[in-house]
């Protein structure tokens, strides 16, 4: 199966595992919960979900990487303890907390989430010294003496054995008390976890046209060759920091993050083509929608490549205006949310209207605070908490400036500045679709109906917030031509059914 089926699977069990019965109890007892073992390739993912996971179900999660561990941190440390049995004393030897068993208590305590998902990453490459207890934890539970508390459920990750020289593989018997889930890496299912994380657009254009690049182990004598997705994920980032800081981005940067000489060197000469094409084309002003004409006719007789890389730079401008814009929408939704009970705290309390808005400034960084202990929040979450915390903040010295005391003139002045934030994002909002219109309209003159427009619609519709934006505020020329691949992928279903009968 892909990442993309092994998430909804462990979703599913995570979900079963955490029901109760009408006496508050587990239906499924913690001992009878079977661990989930997820079996792939490296770099394909697997960390990265269960952070999503975590996020999308509202529960804490606690992950280890068990190479690091030592028998001592993983079960705790020797102790003698004085016990009596009948009327002998005997010395006993006892156990600390497992470090990670004492990190799962921690975080609840930190977080106050009681519920949660114990992620255990690389289970099948301990120490020999640990295998025999990770054999008992994955039946029983237990570390030494010390078991994973109840609402935690635990998911394992490791590599097959053709990857990593240290797998220890494990035997029938304790393959039988796992929910083994085998994945394998699979670009197109990649790319819309990649498309919504905003991964740089050369490198989506480039794995378009060179599918086969976007995962590779190899080992050849004296020498290992790897390519993976957690590999290019870092490259983005990394090459996000370098054009920020107007640094060089070339073979030597690119073959630290993807090690395959050939295909680091591929990438490296496609990312300056990437970074021509978008200046040679002035994207900026086909979006405005001041192409000229000699911009068309090159655009017109370009080759398939040259098309490709011109679709996806002007998606790639496109869509990072409708992130923006989608980011502000949702702070300003929550943000309402929070002046609502500002505005009603404000009508019941006797304190100080600034002392008001300071209490709400404290609560929601301790709400943030604790969503982070649990390692459940979602980016969007927290931009969200740090942005409607420092509009709060700076509203609170501008008032305190402009002496500003009275309850209602405080609420007043909160309201005018969230309602000019709404104005422009509004304003923000009609731009972004005079820019979708120029950008349909620039590849209708100079395509026609030919594939650049399925192109075009296919990955509107495949990225997430591009087909967020259409969805909320609607887009004529996405319609029109969707229509259109719709209805054509309809007759082709009928002929096909024609053919066969």
């Amino acid at each position: 199966m892909n990442i993309e089926e092994a998430k909804e699977q462990i979703k599913n069990s995570v979900r079963i595992y955490l029901k109760k019965d009408e006496y508050d109890d587990y239906k499924i007892p913690l001992v009878r919960q079977r661990p989930i073992f997820l079996l792939g390739p490296p770099g394909i993912g697997k960390t990265a979900i269960m952070e999503q996971i975590a996020q999308e179900l509202g529960v804490a999660l606690v992950s280890y990487s068990m190479t690091h561990h030592t028998r001592q941190s993983a079960l705790g440390l020797p102790f003698i303890e004085k016990k009596f049995y009948g009327n002998q004393e005997y010395s006993v030897s006892e156990y600390t907390m497992s470090e990670i068993i004492a990190t799962v208590y921690e975080t609840m305590e930190e977080s106050k989430v009681k519920e949660g998902i114990l992620f255990l990453d690389e289970i099948n490459c301990v120490s020999e010294t640990l295998a025999p207890a990770m054999l008992q934890f994955l039946q029983y539970k237990i570390f030494g003496r010390h078991k994973v508390p109840e609402g935690w459920v635990i998911v394992t990750a490791g590599n097959p054995p053709q990857y990593n020289k240290s797998v220890r593989e494990f035997d029938i018997v304790t393959m039988d008390r796992l929910k083994i889930l085998e994945v394998t890496e699979e670009y197109e299912i990649w790319k819309k976890y990649a498309s919504k994380k905003g991964i740089h657009g050369s490198i989506l254009t480039y794995l378009d046209i060179k599918k086969d690049d976007f995962y590779l182990v190899e080992t050849a004598i004296g020498e290992k060759s790897y390519v993976t997705a957690r590999g290019w994920e870092d490259l983005s980032e990394a090459i996000a920091l370098y054009e920020e800081e107007n640094l060089t981005v070339n073979e030597v940067l690119v073959s630290q993050y993807i090690r395959n000489k050939k295909i680091a060197k591929n990438y490296a000469i496609y990312y300056d083509l990437y970074q021509k094409y978008k200046k040679d084309y002035k994207i900026g002003e086909i979006l405005e929608g001041y192409a000229d004409e000699n911009i068309k006719k090159r655009a017109k007789e370009a080759k398939f490549d040259e098309r490709l890389s011109l679709i996806n730079l002007l998606l790639e401008a496109m869509q990072r205006d409708i992130r923006k814009n989608l980011f502000t929408e949702s702070y300003l939704m929550d943000l309402v949310k929070v002046l609502k009970q500002i505005k009603v705290d404000l009508n019941e309390s006797k304190n100080p209207p600034i002392d008001v808005l300071d209490e709400h400034i404290d609560e929601l960084t301790l709400c943030l605070e604790k969503e982070k202990k649990a390692n459940s929040l979602s980016y969007e979450k927290k931009r969200n908490y740090q942005l409607i915390i420092k509009i709060l903040e700076e509203n609170r010295t501008q008032m305190k400036n402009e002496n500003i005391t009275q309850h209602l003139e405080v609420y007043e002045y909160i309201k005018k500045n969230f309602d000019e934030s709404v104005k422009n994002m509004r304003e923000e909002t009609r731009k972004v679709q005079k820019k979708m219109h120029h950008m349909f309209a620039f590849v209708e003159q100079v395509y026609g109906e030919g594939q650049e427009i399925f192109i075009l619609v296919t990955e509107l519709t495949a990225d997430y917030y591009s087909a967020k934006f259409i969805s909320n505020k609607g887009s004529e020329d996405y319609y029109k031509h969707n229509k259109k691949l719709m209805f054509l992928d309809r007759q082709k279903e009928i002929l096909d059914k024609l053919a066969e009968s």
